[in-house]
């Protein structure tokens, strides 16, 4: 971007992420927990095993993996309701992709590994970090209750263009406005699982996406090395 010294509304610069913490062990009573922190964006990811797995797979010798996303009521200015809706079950779907990429099912057995995302203070790129941090969440369910690793990392982030400008990381008030939003899921390798990008009003040019996605990866890349900073105190490596 020509114009480095622009800054947003935060102070950030237009390649910057927000603040990122991920405090795993949350939790006692889940199998894995993690509570991960993007600027005022704040999630609670667990993972519980069960026993079993769905019908279409009974019998294979292969696990599976679902997820869960909801917004608490007081996550938002306005209260969100309980009852789940489209948006909520479009995310959800969305993490358990983006998780089954990097796990071997076969590695886990017959088991299913439910993996929930409660947003309990919310300011954008809720979906991405559900991902983010629902992979420490995961790592640690494997390790301690399963004997298993994922075969890759994984994490997620959002991209936009907001007045002329490509911006990683969006809080909610650039979400609001952006001609563009995306959100990008990529493994540890460089793969990417996802890529979900939508204009508002006025259309993206195919160099813009490629812009967005290299800033993606930028940013990607970051949240990766917080991952592996935090499980590797976790483990002790």
């Amino acid at each position: 971007m020509s114009e480095t010294s622009w800054k947003r509304s935060d102070g950030r610069q237009p390649d910057q992420l927000r603040p990122v913490q991920i405090s795993p062990r949350y939790l006692k009573t889940a199998a894995g927990s993690a509570l991960i922190e993007m600027g005022d964006t704040k999630v609670l990811c667990t993972v519980s095993s069960v026993d079993g797995v769905p019908p279409f797979l009974a019998g294979t010798g292969k696990g599976w993996l679902t997820a869960e996303y909801s917004m608490l009521p007081g996550s938002s200015t306005r209260r969100v309701t309980r009852e789940p809706n489209s948006r909520a079950r479009e995310i959800q779907r969305l993490i358990g992709r983006s998780l089954r990429a990097v796990v071997d099912l076969e590695q886990i057995g017959e088991r299913t590994l439910y993996v929930d995302c409660d947003v309990i203070q919310a300011d954008g790129g809720t979906r991405t970090a559900s991902i983010t941090g629902a992979y420490v969440a995961l790592v640690e369910a494997l390790q301690t209750r399963q004997g298993a690793v994922p075969v890759d990392q994984v994490a997620a982030v959002s991209v936009g263009v907001v007045g002329d400008h490509s911006l990683l990381d969006l809080c909610y008030e650039e979400d609001s406005r952006a001609e563009t939003d995306m959100n990008v899921v990529m493994t540890g390798s460089g793969g990417i699982v996802e890529v979900q990008g939508t204009a508002e009003g006025r259309p993206f040019t195919r160099a813009q996406a490629i812009e967005l996605l290299d800033l993606a990866a930028v940013g990607i890349k970051r949240l990766l090395a917080v991952q592996q900073s935090v499980l590797s105190a976790l483990t002790g490596a």
